[in-house]
């Protein structure tokens, strides 16, 4: 249980915080015991995060207005269910009864393998692509650049389209701030090199965008995770989390967060911003999902809020959402000195995005009025799809309806995610369980299903999913206590 511990740093809550958090906890039976599971709830939903200590007994009692023989009763509980951690008197920290296990499920490789595949976030191949492709090629000979091909920091065209695209949603930019990639995952590695030493602190959003935590790892950093609320991230929790922790810099998923669906809203933007201002951090703004609004625009608003005087903003975009993902390019939009710094770090990696390529989105980015309305429809009809198709099936389920990106996620009801996607996997279907998205184990209740899919696919999907439920849930017991139906 120590090792388990040193995964997360040490923060605290404070009895008002946790009250927040369980929200209407009471309930029939003893208070001890809804407390108590209220509280793991908490724990294993990731509205708390692993290695958070709890407030002490009678801190918790007088806040909560019960009595100290109470709040102590539910603390031994979560001891002897081995929720908690730490003897009376000197602290007590959550943990989860089993250590996570960061190879319990790994990215496939293998080409094929797969009958079907919800696990992967890829938007339909665009019947402009084609031409596009064509047009890149009568480009070429004039936008090669170098003799070599090497545009270390991207194609000048691209470069003046990506910052035409910023400066037309209310963020002026300019070309020199603008680092093409090999995709938005060499982006984040490139910034983890760039803004990371061994052993600094990364705040992210708990759940989230799983190949994020492991560059952060990767780069001998830490993940600490800041819980979602049903607006993005909790703004309380992500100060008091600045202050205590050092953090280097801030993840987020703004805009259409994977695998949540939520889309921060432009105040609280704002107070991100001038939270990473206060304490050092420089925030990173995860853009992938942004153009995939699916039932109404954006804030008009909402892109430009995060740029606070003082603030260091650094924005990821990336081709592989809005128009295909097998066009593996991306970008970096910073401050031009950063931007420098990027630069001069790839030359130990890629060395440079392929000109074709870039030339190629280039012309797609022309098309975008035509290419990402349709778009945007296909993944709202595939969506409703699914939704429709699970409330259907397993009523049980609980999701709510994005209002963009491509995934839904989906509350099981029991701590069952694990086992339905290995025997998913059994089947043919490929899905992630929950706990991929977590730093800590936990959401191990939640499934993330991709939308993207064709509907055949979708349907077949949920078939294996309905059939193996039953065995998936076996003997787990639901998260509120009662039987699973």
């Amino acid at each position: 249980m120590a090792d388990h511990l040193a995964l997360v740093p040490a923060r605290r809550i404070s009895a008002a915080g946790l009250a927040r958090v369980l929200g209407g906890w009471r309930g029939r039976g003893p208070a001890y015991a809804a407390l108590a599971d209220a509280v793991r709830l908490a724990l294993v939903s990731g509205a708390v995060p692993v290695g958070t200590r709890l407030p002490s007994e009678r801190e918790l009692a007088e806040h909560l207005g019960l009595s100290r023989t109470t709040t102590s009763a539910a603390y031994r509980r979560l001891r002897e269910q081995r929720y908690l951690a730490g003897r009376r008197g000197a602290g007590s920290v959550l943990v989860l009864p089993t250590p996570p296990r960061p190879d319990a499920w790994r990215p496939d490789t293998a080409e094929g393998r797969w009958e079907l595949d919800l696990s992967m976030t890829m938007p339909p191949l665009p019947p402009e692509l084609t031409a596009a492709v064509a047009e890149a090629l009568e480009l070429l000979p004039a936008h090669a650049g170098a003799p070599s091909g090497y545009l270390v920091r991207g194609s000048r065209a691209l470069r003046e389209a990506i910052a035409r695209r910023y400066t037309a949603r209310g963020v002026p930019t300019d070309p020199e701030q603008v680092l093409v990639t090999t995709g938005a995952q060499h982006a984040l590695h490139l910034l983890a090199t760039v803004l990371c030493a061994r052993g600094d602190r990364v705040v992210v959003e708990h759940p989230t965008y799983p190949n994020a935590i492991g560059v952060v790892r990767e780069r001998g950093a830490r993940p600490v995770p800041v819980p979602m609320t049903a607006d993005g991230v909790d703004l309380d929790l992500l100060e008091s989390t600045l202050r205590a922790s050092g953090a280097r810099a801030v993840y987020l998923v703004a805009d259409n967060h994977n695998p949540t669906g939520v889309t921060l809203a432009a105040a609280a933007r704002a107070r991100v911003a001038d939270l990473c201002r206060r304490h050092g951090a420089v925030l990173v703004l995860d853009e992938t999902l942004a153009d995939l609004h699916l039932d109404a625009p954006p804030d008009p608003d909402a892109a430009a809020a995060p740029e606070r005087p003082g603030a260091t903003v650094v924005r990821v975009g990336s081709a592989s959402k809005s128009f295909w993902a097998g066009l593996r390019v991306g970008w970096v939009r910073a401050p031009a000195a950063l931007v420098e710094r990027l630069a001069a770090a790839r030359m130990t990696s890629d060395i440079a995005t392929a000109v074709l390529d870039q030339l190629a989105l280039v012309r797609l980015l022309d098309r975008e009025e035509v290419v990402l309305p349709r778009l945007r429809d296909e993944l709202r009809a595939r969506r409703d799809l699914l939704a429709d198709l699970l409330r259907a099936r397993a009523p049980q389920w609980r999701f709510p309806t994005p209002a963009g990106g491509m995934v839904l996620w989906v509350d099981l009801g029991a701590r069952a995610s694990t086992s339905l996607a290995a025997l998913a996997g059994e089947a043919g279907l490929r899905v992630p369980p929950g706990t991929r998205f977590g730093v800590d184990g936990s959401f191990d209740q939640f499934l993330r299903l991709s939308f993207g899919a064709d509907p055949a696919d979708l349907e077949r999907a949920v078939d294996v999913l309905v059939a193996a439920w039953p065995r998936a849930v076996g003997s787990a017991l639901p998260l509120d206590g009662r039987a699973v139906v």
